[in-house]
């Protein structure tokens, strides 16, 4: 009888996880009469702040920008310190809920981010923290890592904690009813991305391949109708499972060459982060193909691609999948120069702690060939 031999993995959950159409409301009985409340948001998803019923009083920052960097940290913190909450509430997509994470460790402690980048340097965390997802795409509010850009350098600055996990998490379709179809397209590709990067990945583990199947075979099933009809209530609950079990995949294995080489066209060419990954997915994919082939193989039939493609005929498939949801493909039509192509390599070849998880070693050749691809 064989034996399965796979590395140790730990999994970091959500304390509480509320899925399903009118959820949100679930927040205030859970609440209760807290003396301090902060919600973040943006300046669209303010607007959902009235169907959490909280019943004591409570603050708003809603500044967060799609890429929010550590000005943006440090306006939110300035606001925790201001407003003393007993609770933390992170109203919107992963950007918001990234910095609702930090808010929530960093507002009444000695610790800086400088302190906690990396892993497992957060000291601890005194104030509750709910996460609500109004995008499916990031997992943000399953996971235990949050990304801030600095704005200094260019890269993502990434810091992860069981600390920064919520207490509670909500995901409700209804606060995705409103999300443009172009964004629907890139968020759920992106969540795709997670659930695809950690099922190829050097790390993979067979109780995470099976989160991952879930979501990727979801997105398979629903992105398409989500994107169509932004109202069908059982295709936007099943892209937020999809993104939630992506979010969980991040954990003990997280991604691969597929978000480092993503990154850039965020910090350098001001992409949103869903759309970077859409455009980077279908070349990644074939890259990786050889090395990975019966996974690869799971991935195209979920998504409704046909067997046995050559590495050039899944790029194309791929590729098509993502412009039949309405993404443009092409790097040169979002403003990309193709001069810099070389520096947005260098500076994905060089975030080692998600290039080292892909199945098939990456030269910066290689990478700027996959930009080129994506021109």
């Amino acid at each position: 009888m064989s034996t399965m031999s796979t590395a140790p993995i730990l999994i970091h959950q959500p304390r509480r996880l509320s899925v399903g159409a009118g959820t949100v409301a679930h927040v205030g009985d859970w609440a209760g009469k807290t003396a301090s409340t902060l919600v973040i948001a943006t300046p669209l998803t303010v607007k959902f702040a009235e169907r959490l019923q909280l019943q004591g009083p409570f603050a708003v920052f809603d500044a967060i920008p799609g890429e929010p960097d550590t000005t943006t940290l440090d306006a939110a913190l300035n606001a925790a310190r201001t407003a003393r909450p007993d609770l933390i509430i992170g109203l919107g997509g992963g950007s918001v809920m990234d910095v609702a994470k930090l808010v929530a460790a960093l507002w009444n402690s000695d610790q800086t981010l400088e302190d906690v980048a990396g892993p497992n340097k957060v000291a601890r965390r005194d104030t509750r923290l709910v996460q609500i997802a109004t995008t499916a795409g990031t997992g943000s509010e399953a996971g235990i890592r949050s990304l801030i850009t600095d704005p200094l350098k260019g890269t993502k600055i990434a810091v992860e904690s069981p600390y920064l996990i919520a207490d509670f998490a909500i995901l409700d379709p209804e606060l995705t009813y409103s999300v443009p179809s172009a964004v629907t397209a890139a968020t759920g590709i992106d969540a795709m991305a997670h659930c695809v990067e950690a099922f190829t990945n050097r790390k993979s583990h067979p109780m995470i391949d099976g989160f991952a199947r879930m979501g990727f075979t979801l997105v398979g099933k629903y992105l398409a109708r989500a994107v169509r009809d932004g109202s069908d209530t059982e295709a936007r609950e099943g892209m937020m499972l999809a993104s939630y079990y992506g979010g969980i995949c991040l954990g003990p294995v997280n991604t691969a060459a597929g978000h480092a080489i993503a990154y850039p066209l965020g910090t350098r060419l001001s992409l949103p982060h869903g759309l970077a990954n859409a455009i980077v997915f279908p070349h990644v994919l074939a890259f990786n193909q050889p090395a990975v082939s019966a996974k690869t193989a799971e991935v195209a039939g979920a998504l409704g691609l046909r067997d046995h493609l050559s590495p050039g005929d899944l790029r194309k498939a791929a590729t098509d999948f993502c412009a039949a949801l309405g993404i443009e493909m092409s790097l040169a039509k979002h403003g990309a120069a193709e001069a810099d192509l070389t520096r947005y390599a260098e500076d994905a070849h060089a975030i080692r702690r998600l290039m080292d998880n892909n199945p098939v070693d990456m030269t910066l050749q290689d990478v700027l060939g996959i930009y080129r691809h994506a021109y």
